[in-house]
């Protein structure tokens, strides 16, 4: 581990991560609302045909990335591109407020195209503020990870909330509301000319190689991921239906967000401060994954009271393991990707992740009927990449030693 020394976050980068909480207070709230929204009194759809909607809807949403990062790298700029991508989003959100089919479906439209300007630019834009400080990125995007959970945790109580105790117009309106006041910070802020980027040592192959690898962990992790939360949301089910615990099984499924906002302050401190090779902690957090979900083998299939102690361990080494993982891919990919094309490349490491969670779901019927067959599924290819990890880092160590002695 190494001391860092003359680097420093910016006010731009709080500044973004600002603008990206707000975003996702809306586009997580919003989503929270819009099942219930059209099965309701207000549209009467089926529930088949409100989930088959809302499936169409997210994965629109990853091909609409390519499409926004393809305009915001090659011809209108990254800032332009997230400012235009939030204006659109509030429209979509302020159209839901229209009860029909038409408003729907062109609300649905423009949060596509919106999110499809909006995030591939941001996630690259804010990558572009640490070129030249690439030993506290991983610092960076955990700073930007936190405004993500903060924001998709507060917008799915605030929205939903308001949503359900009011009205689904009340629900849409603060969704696009705060949407625009996530484009108020770019708005606000000063262009900033992107810094020039120190060359590497890295040969372009080492850097393709190691781009390469990021998009298939990146995939693996939250495919990985949505298997365990079969078992996951087994044990909420079950631990939520003790009177003795007193617990209330949304506070259970929250677990994830309450542990994230401590867990991405200390990995902020202290990679502010010391630096260690984002593959190390790559591998760091694929172990604690493993760790967390050996942890959830200790709980029976029927558990009993005492055993929540061990859900609450397994779920902050979910936590931490998370935390070592989603927002170091996205330093990798700054640190070895072409600034010029960051955005495109951004927005089609959205499509392993896509596959995956795709793959998982077509034997989701088979998993939630044996969901400790999912943990045991998740365990071994966690299991696998971690010792996969540990023999690259071993083999580019042996190179890295070998090729300064020539």
């Amino acid at each position: 581990m190494e001391r860092i020394l003359h680097q420093v976050h910016g006010k731009h980068t709080f500044i973004y991560a600002c603008s990206r909480l707000f975003e996702r207070a809306s586009y997580y709230g919003l989503r929270s609302l819009l099942v219930l929204y059209m099965v309701g009194e207000s549209l009467k759809m089926s529930t088949e045909e409100a989930l088959k909607i809302y499936g169409w809807f997210t994965a629109g949403i990853v091909f609409s990335q390519i499409f926004g990062a393809l305009l915001g790298d090659l011809i209108i700029g990254n800032r332009k591109s997230i400012i235009l991508g939030g204006i659109i989003q509030a429209i979509g959100a302020f159209s839901f407020c229209i009860p029909s089919t038409i408003g729907l479906y062109f609300g649905l439209f423009l949060i596509v195209l919106g999110e499809g300007f909006y995030t591939p630019n941001m996630i690259s834009h804010f990558g572009k503020l640490y070129l030249n400080k690439t030993k506290i990125l991983d610092s960076g995007f955990t700073i930007f990870y936190l405004a993500v959970n903060m924001g998709a945790f507060i917008g799915a109580i605030l929205i939903g909330y308001l949503g359900e105790k009011f009205s689904w117009e009340i629900g849409f309106a603060t969704a696009g509301m705060l949407t625009l006041l996530s484009v108020v910070f770019p708005l606000i802020s000063k262009e900033i000319d992107t810094p020039k980027k120190i060359e590497q040592k890295n040969s372009f192959n080492n850097r393709i190689v190691k781009v390469l690898i990021a998009f298939i962990l990146v995939g693996l992790f939250w495919g990985v991921y949505e298997i365990s939360t079969i078992r996951i949301f087994d044990l909420q089910m079950k631990f939520g239906d003790y009177s003795t615990l007193n617990i209330a099984k949304d506070l259970l499924s929250s677990l994830n967000s309450i542990f994230i906002i401590p867990t991405s302050v200390i990995a902020i401190i202290l990679w502010s401060y010391f630096y260690n090779n984002q593959f190390i902690k790559l591998t760091i957090g694929f172990l604690l994954g493993a760790i967390s979900f050996g942890v959830l083998f200790l709980i029976p299939e029927t558990p009993s009271e005492k055993h929540l102690i061990l859900y609450l361990i397994s779920s902050l080494f979910l936590s931490l393991s998370e935390i070592h993982i989603a927002p170091v891919i996205y330093a990798i990919l700054t640190k070895y990707v072409n600034p010029k094309y960051l955005a495109i490349v951004i927005s089609l490491a959205f499509i392993p992740t896509r596959f995956f969670t795709f793959i998982v779901g077509l034997f989701n019927d088979d998993l939630y009927d044996n969901p400790l067959l999912a943990l045991k599924i998740g365990m071994i290819i966690i299991s696998l990449i971690s010792i996969g990890l540990i023999i690259y880092i071993s083999i580019n160590k042996k190179a890295t030693t070998l090729y300064n002695k020539l």
